[in-house]
Parts: structure tokens; C-alpha cells; sequence
């Protein structure tokens, strides 16, 4: 069905509002700003702004919705014969090599995890999607496979996969902080990102397993 024009006023009014804000935003600092000064610059009322918006964070997070159900529409479409992890492998390198901005690793991204990283009320919000994310991702996995509510197979599932982006970007974002630009980082992080994906797909039995020397004070360890 086509967009009615009533509908497209109303996303081309978010948008607007959203885009707004969020020049706002970064030249200022998220704190720095307040819904008041959004709804000037927007030309739009203060309750417009929350008509749309029911939080101030949700002005920069416009796209919750999208973040929050990105792993489960990787699973849902992912190829015959695909398995989850490499699924993820898969999808992390395509938004990597093609500068998309789904998992955070993006020329001028910098500016934006700067910003994000000045204000606890967004660090909060970015975790509390992040949470969201994995639950989203859970279900999923659970109804994919018909899983009993007592299995909680799938919530580890997730929980690994999650753990292993979250780790990922947070390599890349601390270097692109750091002043480098992702062009630079890109090579390591594909090289990170073989090595987490294949630490997660083989399992972590193997991993520090304590050498028979280190029990009698050796102090020796396997670090492979």
C-alpha cells in the first residue's frame, strides 16, 4: 500500500525534527541542549517534539527501532545452510566494507561516539538498546527453533553473539577516538573480527587451559 499523504507528513515532520536536534546535538553536547531550543529551531511546538518523541534521548536515537531488531532480521534472512555466527561474520564485514553506519563503524562516526560518550543519559540509553537488542535477537533464535521457555539455549546464544559486536566496536570506536580514521583501522578490525567470529563458532573449551606446570608454580599457561 502507498504512503498516504497525511503519513508522509508526519514521517517528513520526524525527520525533520530529528535531523534538527541532532545538529544541534553535536555542535553543543546532548546536555547542552534542551527539548525547548529543539522545538524553536524545528519551528514546531514543545508538545509536537514529544508527540514524536517521548524522551529527549529518542531525538538522536530516531532509529531504535531499526538498531533494536537488526540481529534478528540478520537471522531471519540469513542464507540457506548459514549458521548464526557466520550469519553475523557475514553482515559486520558487508556494513564494514560498504560504510554503513549499523554497528557503529563509520567515517565521521567519531564526532558521534564523542558526544555519546560526554552524556551518562545517552551512555545509559545506547545500553539499555543494547539490552533490547539481545532480548530481540533471543526471541528470535527461540522461535526459530521452537525452543522451550526453560531452554536457555538461546538467550546464550545471544548473549555471546552481542558480547562479541559490542566488543568489536568498542575496539574500533576507542582508535577512531584516538584519531584514526576507519580506512586505517579497517584491516585490523576485519582481522579482530575473523578471530572473534571463529573463537565463537568453535567455542572457548580450549581457551587458557591451565598447563600442568602451572599447578605445581611453574607459572606457565597455554595463551593460545
Amino acid at each position: 500500500m502507498s504512503e498516504g499523504l497525511r503519513e508522509r507528513k508526519k514521517r517528513e515532520t520526524r525527520l525533520r525534527i530529528s535531523d534538527v536536534a541532532t545538529g544541534l546535538f553535536m555542535a553543543r553536547g546532548f546536555d547542552n541542549v534542551t527539548v525547548a531550543e529543539v522545538a524553536r529551531a524545528a519551528d514546531v511546538s514543545v508538545n509536537t517534539v514529544f508527540n514524536y518523541f517521548p524522551a529527549k534521548e529518542d531525538l538522536l536515537f530516531d532509529r531504535r527501532d531499526e538498531v533494536v531488531d537488526l540481529l534478528g532480521r540478520v537471522m531471519r534472512e540469513r542464507r540457506p545452510g548459514e549458521g548464526a555466527a557466520e550469519a553475523l561474520r557475514r553482515d559486520f564485514l558487508d556494513a564494514l566494507d560498504t560504510g554503513h553506519w549499523r554497528y557503529g563503524v563509520h567515517e565521521g562516526g567519531d564526532a558521534f561516539h564523542r558526544m555519546v560518550s560526554a552524556s551518562p543519559a545517552l551512555v545509559a540509553r545506547l545500553r539499555e538498546m543494547d539490552d533490547l537488542r539481545t532480548d530481540s535477537l533471543a526471541r528470535t533464535l527461540a522461535d526459530e527453533a521452537g525452543a522451550d521457555p526453560d531452554d536457555l539455549t538461546p538467550a546464550l546464544v545471544a548473549g555471546q553473539i552481542c558480547a562479541t559486536l559490542r566488543a568489536l566496536t568498542a575496539y574500533a570506536v576507542r582508535r577512531m577516538l584516538a584519531g584514526e580514521s576507519v580506512a586505517a583501522i579497517t584491516p585490523d578490525l576485519r582481522e579482530q573480527a575473523d578471530h572473534a567470529f571463529h573463537l565463537l563458532e568453535s567455542g572457548i573449551g580450549g581457551y587458557r587451559v591451565r598447563r600442568e606446570e602451572a599447578s605445581r608454580g611453574g607459572g606457565a599457561m597455554d595463551l593460545t
